[in-house]
């Protein structure tokens, strides 16, 4: 009789590891046990370890729970625990694999390309998609290289590198040696993780920090429907396995809409996913023949705040489906939410580096921007009122000044100015005499009494710089305020100062 325990707690496990005996876990829990030629342990019992029996070869019982858990059908690699019920959803999960773990050639069999339409959003046009469909693939195999003629477990295993991305840096390193239980978690890891395509023909698979298994399954069944749950309209979209949610700008992005989804589908803030590793998957100069090699590797771990921040940026910065001239559609992603996303997993403000964004981009979604703003803490807000304020008074002057010589504003062009002021200093020295310049010649309101902390922010090495990334975001997303009715009251909608309308709020703005 044979006896293994996977436990999620066994100092020789890594991530992949614990998270492949949470997707062993998974399966389990959709499986009968009165047709198994194995046995394991209870779902209550399952806290931190899987423990499994049988009486027949290893080969034997290995190959049923591999028939169980993955199968191929009309194209797509289906695993019945996950419960993957519409056509996106087998798609994005039998692409992710097919782009990560089963990403070399010998790894998959797949059939002739053919043209998948996916509705992205209501009242828009269709996305087509070019798919290959799954034939056959690694999960439905023999498993050789696994076994001794007599089908019992070969004390290590090897598994190559294009097979489980990352565990080894080039394939001339030669195969990951795997014990038993290790290759059997590595198995089901697939089910565990959350996979995304990047732009530039690169991909992303996110692996999960599990820490309790019957919670987190009883979390997967959740996601998959087999349980039913109180969600908003808005929750449910988020959780949906569709091709928008399986489109990401980028690494650092893909890491946190993984653990905004855990937040959504999470009840308990005792077993919640709160750490992610991320893999982003792309070609390499070693290798010519594969696509989608480790590029880089993201460990990300965020707190609620974090994720309140993203999760605006997320819903302002969407990505739009577009036409080109000759009718393929096609999906358009934002330049601002990939750059926000890096900021944040890397622990800096929501707004760092607007200094080099902007001038890396001349076009991108201002009117998100704006929005974002709201964001800033207390003492963020002070600096970036104050620059606003004597932006606000600059911009007066230079529209009364246009209206003596008789011709309309060239907001963009005064603007471009303030920018250039504030974007040529490259020393602290030099940007600290320009603000208090610009704030000394054009006093505002909002600056009254705020000399001590924007002293704080421009007199300290390490507030610098993000000083200026403030003060150039404050210019590019002032807005004017232009009363209602001529009068200047609580119900003043804010506009566009780029707008045809600038003129008119210089005489009506007090």
């Amino acid at each position: 009789m044979s006896q293994y325990t996977l436990s999620i707690f066994d100092p020789n496990t890594l991530l992949p590891h614990r998270a492949g005996i949470a997707g062993l876990a998974l399966s389990l829990s959709v499986l009968e046990r009165e047709e198994s030629p194995l046995d394991w342990s209870d779902p209550q019992e399952m806290d931190d370890s899987v423990h499994l029996s049988w009486e027949c070869s290893d080969r034997e019982a290995v190959q049923w729970l591999l028939e169980q858990t993955y199968q191929v059908k009309d194209g797509y690699l289906d695993v019945p625990a996950l419960n993957l019920a519409d056509t996106q959803s087998k798609y994005t999960f039998t692409s992710g694999v097919a782009t990560t773990f089963l990403q070399h050639s010998k790894q998959r069999k797949q059939g002739a390309a053919v043209t998948k339409s996916f509705l992205i959003e209501e009242g828009q046009p269709e996305i087509n998609i070019s798919f290959r469909p799954m034939l056959d693939c690694y999960y439905t195999g023999d498993f050789k290289e696994a076994f001794s003629s007599k089908g019992a477990f070969k004390k290590t295993i090897p598994l190559k590198g294009h097979h489980l991305p990352g565990l080894v840096e080039c394939f001339a390193n030669g195969a990951y040696q795997e014990s038993p239980t290790g290759y059997l978690a590595l198995l089901f890891l697939p089910l565990a993780c959350g996979y995304y395509q990047l732009p530039g023909y690169r991909s992303a698979v996110v692996i999960p920090e599990v820490t309790n298994l019957q919670h987190w399954v009883e979390q997967r069944q959740r996601l998959s429907g087999r349980v039913s749950q109180s969600l908003t309209s808005q929750q449910s979209k988020l959780l949906e396995r569709s091709y928008g949610n399986y489109r990401a700008t980028g690494a650092a992005e893909a890491a946190l809409y993984f653990l905004l989804q855990e937040r959504v589908l999470e009840d308990s803030l005792i077993f919640r996913v709160n750490y992610c590793e991320v893999y982003q998957l792309g070609k390499q100069p070693w290798d010519g023949n594969q696509s989608y090699l480790k590029q880089a590797v993201h460990r990300v771990s965020v707190d609620d705040q974090i994720l309140d921040i993203y999760q605006s940026a997320y819903y302002l910065f969407p990505s739009q489906v577009r036409t080109t001239d000759k009718g393929e559609t096609w999906l358009a992603t934002s330049k601002v939410l990939p750059w926000i996303a890096s900021n944040l997993v890397s622990g800096k403000p929501w707004y760092a580096n607007f200094f080099e964004f902007r001038k890396a981009n001349e076009l991108y979604e201002r009117k998100g921007l704006v929005k974002m703003t709201e964001h800033l803490t207390p003492d963020e807000k002070v600096l970036f009122d104050a620059v606003q304020g004597a932006f606000r008074i600059y911009l007066r002057g230079q529209g009364k000044q246009a209206q003596k010589q008789g011709r309309p504003l060239d907001y963009g062009q005064v603007t471009d100015k303030v920018i250039y002021r504030f974007q040529r200093p490259s020393t602290q020295q030099e940007f600290a005499t320009a603000l208090v310049d610009f704030l000394s010649q054009y006093r505002s309101k909002a600056a009254k009494g705020a000399g001590p902390q924007i002293f704080n922010w421009i007199h300290r090495e390490a507030n610098w710089k993000p000083a200026r990334d403030l003060t150039l975001l404050a210019i590019s997303t002032y807005q004017s305020q232009v009363p209602q009715n001529d009068s200047d009251g609580p119900n003043s909608e804010p506009i566009p100062a780029d707008s045809a309308d600038v003129e008119e709020a210089f005489e009506l703005t007090p």
